[in-house]
Order: structure tokens, then C-alpha cells, then sequence
């Protein structure tokens, strides 16, 4: 196990482990204890009652978060020629199709998110191998395969993220930066799971959400009281 760096170890003192925190105090604390050289990224990880191996118990979804991600998130909109413009007046990062269909086989996924139609999806099936496992594939369910290119590309812009829970039925997302107010990341963290909680299957039986943990990039995780989402 790797030891802890003195800064490490400063930060865990800060948190007090018999004690669960609410969103705000846990906002302004992760901001304390983050002590790196560059704007770190804040993540929320969610522990769901859920069995995933089950798909009436698979939990996935989309949500907007009010101040962004503190990311520049670059888009690849995977187009035809008449929709082109459009992508690229939304802000679309890359545009185009068979070029960059061709350049995602030679192995370049250089994109944080692919935005397509659905008249190219029979196109991309054959490159399922090489973006499923990066969470790159569109899916209609989280917007990404669409006729409203243009919608689809500035709302990821502007903080729309998708999420799902992992094999250990853990949500995780990152949901801003370090430098941002402890409200802002308070605000993110409450709309990330309220969208959580809405999405409860109808199949998962007792407690929803068991465990909430926020961190930065290298820090120690705060826990936050689940009752109090």
C-alpha cells in the first residue's frame, strides 16, 4: 500500500471518521483538504442498494448539473454532410464522418463524448469493440443519439453528464472542480442524487441509497449522510 504524503495525512486529520456530514459542510470540507498543485477534480461516489447483474435493478441516467463540470468537454459529432453546420455552431469540438469513423478504427478516441443520428448507428456498430469499453458509444437513453444534433451537443457543454452504477453497485461522477464555491459543488452534488433517487427500480428492495463519499482528485473521502439527501 502506497503511504501517505505528509499533506495526506494533514487532510485526513481534518475528518472527523465518527461523523457523517451534510452536502454543504462536506462542500466546504473537500475544498480544505485539497492541497494539489492544480484544479482538482471533485467526485461523488453513490453505494445503491442494487443488484446491477439484474437489469430491473440497473440504474443509468443523465443529468445537467446547474454549474457545469469545470471541464472542457470535448465532443465528436459523427454527422452527415446537412448537419454539419449545425454541430459546429453548438460548439461541437470535431465534425464529420467517415474520416473520423476511419480514424476512431486506427485507434484515435482523443474525444470525451461522441454525439451521433440514428441513420449512422448501423456505421458505428462495427467499432463497438473500441468505444464501449471507454463509455464512448452513444446511446439514445442519454441523448447522444439524436436528430436535434445541435440540442445534443450544447446541453453536454454545458454539465450535462451521464452516469451508471458499476458492477459493485457504486455510481460514480465526477461533478466539478476544486475551484469551484462550496455551493456550486453542493449544488451539482444535490442535483446528481435527486436524479439518483428518481431513478429508484421498482425491484430494489430495502435501504436505496446505503453509502455517499465526496473527495478531490488525491484527497481523502468525506462521507455525507445519506438521510440527509
Amino acid at each position: 500500500m502506497a503511504k501517505l504524503t505528509k499533506k495526506q495525512k494533514e487532510a485526513a486529520t481534518k475528518i472527523d471518521r465518527s461523523k457523517l456530514y451534510s452536502i454543504n459542510e462536506a462542500s466546504e470540507l473537500v475544498k480544505e483538504i485539497t492541497n494539489v498543485n492544480f484544479d482538482a477534480s471533485i467526485d461523488l461516489a453513490v453505494r445503491l442498494g442494487v443488484d446491477p447483474r439484474k437489469a430491473n435493478q440497473m440504474v443509468r441516467g443523465v443529468v445537467t448539473l446547474p454549474h457545469g463540470t469545470g471541464k472542457d468537454v470535448k465532443v465528436l459529432a459523427l454527422v452527415t454532410p446537412d448537419k454539419e453546420e449545425e454541430a459546429k455552431a453548438a460548439g461541437a469540438d470535431y465534425v464529420g464522418l467517415d474520416e473520423y469513423l476511419q480514424k476512431i478504427k486506427d485507434g484515435w478516441t482523443d474525444v470525451d463524448v461522441i454525439i451521433t443520428m440514428p441513420s449512422v448507428m448501423g456505421k458505428l456498430g462495427p467499432l463497438g469493440r473500441v468505444l464501449g469499453p471507454r463509455g464512448l458509444m452513444p446511446n439514445p437513453k442519454t441523448g447522444t443519439v439524436t436528430m436535434d444534433v445541435a440540442k445534443a451537443v450544447e446541453e453536454v457543454k454545458a454539465g450535462k453528464i451521464d452516469f451508471r452504477v458499476d458492477k459493485t453497485g457504486i455510481v460514480h461522477a465526477a461533478i466539478g472542480k476544486a475551484s469551484f464555491s462550496a455551493d456550486k459543488i453542493a449544488g451539482n452534488a444535490n442535483e446528481l442524487l435527486q436524479t439518483i433517487l428518481k431513478l429508484k427500480p421498482t425491484a430494489a428492495k430495502g435501504v436505496y441509497i446505503r453509502s455517499i463519499y465526496l473527495s478531490s482528485t488525491m484527497s481523502p473521502s468525506i462521507p455525507v449522510d445519506p438521510k440527509a439527501v
